[in-house]
């Protein structure tokens, strides 16, 4: 049964594996573009590295988008800014004009009704030549303009913009107009002057923007993208000729010329076929690598999906980047991806990925070469920059030194491609930079990858090592020899780490939550057992180990409920393995020395430690307390418990799971016994101290 349990265990584990492989495959093969590579690597300005090239077939020379751009500029220079004249208002105003005015003149008088006539004339005139609100100047819409294209019913007049009136102007004008006229009839003069000429004037000119888009789209459908053929056969460069402007512009329609016929009927499949069988060769050079070195996160579904999430997530937004000719695949933050990987697995895996990752990007990047070599380079600095994560200016440091790395990279290659370090384009370095800000969205990012994907950070890690967290409080307050024993375990613990390798946060952090069990009934371990009586001397041996190994089960309750992360509650379940209550044991033999005890009843539940932490702990928690109830506490007799509970722990395969070395176990023997010795200041003994 046991077997088939096993069976079904590991075809599960690799039927996710092969899940996650097809899937993250299949995502590649969806992002990446289907086009062709155009096979010839070229920079303007540099040498021609391959063979001759004669066209392969006809194709136009496809214009810059700068020649474009300046031809669509002349384009728009041509055309008018478009006004649409609104015809209601101004016969409304010169209605309501009329009526004003006929209160003031007698028009059965010829001379008065002449003058009506010739003042309402000069106001239609005004207004069927267009008012603005404010003066052409101020609108965006006619600066660089000479000319108004009023538009009134289906055409459209063109109108220098200098006619064109303002309110304040055509005001001014007309009334000017109307104080010349009315001096020929001084008695109404007075009259006429007390009407408001200003309620007769208002804008009628409305920007006609759908017009103008209109008009701009038939300009610049009329603008050629292409200067020229190339015939079939026609040599386009030699080998070592310079790719100056000309040849490059060549170069650049083959190319795309070559993606748009390559990429049509059977050769599109082909491409397909041969971008598959990539991007599968990629991936599974990862699986390889997982297999060989990391089979930790080969075996568990949410760390080995996570590693391809962000893979896939690289390869999508950069190549998103690159698409959109605003942006530039150089602002893609790259680097960010060995420092999540850094963050949460180890150095050789980030760095592995990241070039793997940066592989998949630069089959399509532009000048392949270029990107490949600069983006590793910047992700093995940002590697070996951020040794640690814990606290802010780290970032900021590996900010500047990936910075520093993509500057120095890029100028070096340039200045070999170009000879010279004056035809640097410099303005990729603005592009670098903004890159370099964009990592320092690392620290929120990682926070929400912990969220979704139940990792721990060293910053986390930190956070929960502080002993004014609610559970180390409540700890410190009902169970204080629980905690001061906890406290002295993290700092043995630490050290050891730090000369075994591995991650002395982490090991801090489960060393001050192993023991978070006996909250529960702190007065039945010894350590917090001040002046009062043990109350296991009531109890039988059975129930008294029941209650010890509890502690475990009782942790991890707590635990759980406190949302302490599965990396710590594995210091909890652990860090007694499968050993015996000893003490409890023996007793219940001694106690009854012809009935063998029932040996479950002592036994913690486990599991075994698998990780260098929680290993260390384990070890270090027995001999601790252990060396708290020795009565001697010299040199030989540290020693001697030291090498005899670690070998007792080896000999009961505790540390079966673990991958420790035999040398890291005597390492762990030495760094605890000279701990040991500095906590109990056991100093050699001078002659004059020795007992005759």
């Amino acid at each position: 049964m046991k077997s088939y349990t096993q069976n079904i265990k590991k075809y599960s584990r690799i039927f996710y594996q092969v899940f996650i492989f097809i899937l993250a495959a299949f995502l590649l093969q969806l992002i990446m573009p289907g086009e062709p590579i155009f096979k010839f690597e070229y920079q303007k300005g540099s040498p021609w590295r391959h063979e001759n090239l004669m066209a392969p077939f006809d194709f136009a020379i496809l214009k810059t988008d700068a020649e474009i751009g300046a031809e669509k500029q002349e384009k728009l220079k041509s055309l008018p800014a478009y006004f649409m004249i609104d015809t209601a208002t101004s016969n409304s105003l010169i209605e309501s004009f009329y009526k004003s005015i006929s209160t003031v003149f007698d028009t059965s008088q010829t001379d008065h009704k002449n003058l009506v006539h010739e003042m309402g004339n000069k106001l239609k005139e005004i207004l069927n030549t267009g008012v603005l609100q404010h003066s052409p100047d101020t609108y965006d819409v006619l600066k660089g303009k000479d000319e108004l294209a009023r538009i009134k019913g289906n055409v459209s007049v063109k109108i220098p913009v200098n006619e064109i009136f303002s309110e304040k102007t055509a005001y001014n004008y007309f009334s000017q107009y109307i104080n010349r006229i009315t001096t020929q009839v001084p008695e109404l003069h007075e009259k006429v002057s007390e009407i408001d000429i200003s309620v007769f004037i208002k804008q009628n000119l409305q920007y006609d923007e759908a017009t103008e888009l209109k008009q701009k789209d038939e300009a610049f459908s009329g603008i050629s993208l292409t200067q020229g053929m190339v015939q079939s056969g026609e040599r386009i460069i030699l080998n070592g000729e310079i790719v100056d402007e000309g040849k490059y512009k060549i170069l650049e329609s083959l190319k795309e010329s070559y993606r748009e016929k390559q990429g049509e009927g059977f050769n599109k499949y082909m491409i397909t076929a041969g971008k598959t069988l990539l991007i599968v060769i990629l991936l599974t050079l990862v699986f390889i690598f997982l297999r060989l070195y990391r089979q930790d996160i080969l075996n568990q579904f949410r760390r080995l999906i996570f590693l391809f999430f962000l893979i896939v997530m690289m390869v999508f937004i950069s190549i998103f980047a690159n698409s959109r000719e605003t942006l530039h695949i150089y602002l893609v933050p790259i680097a960010i991806l060995p420092i999540f990987i850094r963050t949460f697995y180890d150095s050789r895996t980030a760095i592995y990925i990241h070039i793997i990752t940066t592989l998949l990007i630069g089959l399509y990047a532009p000048n392949s070469f270029e990107y490949i070599l600069i983006q590793v380079i910047a992700g093995m600095v940002a590697v070996f920059s951020l040794a640690h994560m814990h606290r802010r200016v780290h970032l900021v440091m590996a900010t500047l030194w990936v910075l520093i790395s993509y500057i120095v990279s890029y100028s070096a290659l340039n200045t070999i491609q170009e000879g010279s370090v004056l035809n640097i384009n410099y303005p990729m370095f603005l592009w670098f930079a903004g890159s370099c800000l964009l990592l320092n969205l690392a620290y929120p990012i990682i926070y929400i990858f912990e969220k979704l994907f139940g990792f721990v950070s060293d910053v986390t890690l930190i956070e929960l090592s502080d002993t004014n967290q609610p559970l180390l409080r409540k700890l410190a307050e009902e169970a204080p020899g629980t905690f001061q024993h906890s406290m002295q375990i993290a700092n043995l613990a630490e050290e050891v780490i730090l000369k075994i390798g591995g991650n002395p946060f982490l090991v801090r952090a489960g060393s001050l939550y192993h023991d978070i069990g006996k909250i529960a009934k702190a007065d039945y371990f010894t350590e917090n057992q001040f002046g009062i009586e043990n109350p296991h001397n009531s109890l039988d041996h059975e129930k008294s180990a029941e209650i010890i190994i509890d502690h475990v089960k009782n942790g991890i309750k707590l635990a759980k409920k406190h949302k302490l992360p599965e990396s710590l509650i594995e210091f909890i379940a652990t860090h007694h393995g499968t050993s015996k209550a000893k003490y409890f044991y023996l007793k219940q033999k001694e106690l009854f020395p012809k009935q063998k005890p029932d040996e479950r009843k002592f036994i913690y539940p486990g599991p075994l430690p698998k990780s260098k932490e929680a290993t260390v702990v384990m070890l270090v928690d027995g001999i601790e307390a252990a060396s708290r109830s020795l009565n001697d506490k010299n040199r030989d007799n540290l020693k001697e418990l030291v090498d005899r509970m670690i070998d007792n722990k080896v000999s009961e395969n505790q540390l079966i799971n673990s991958n420790l070395t035999f040398s890291d176990i005597n390492t762990i023997k030495e760094v605890i016994l000279n701990k040991l010795l500095n906590i109990y200041h056991v100093r050699i003994a001078y002659p004059n101290e020795k007992k005759i």
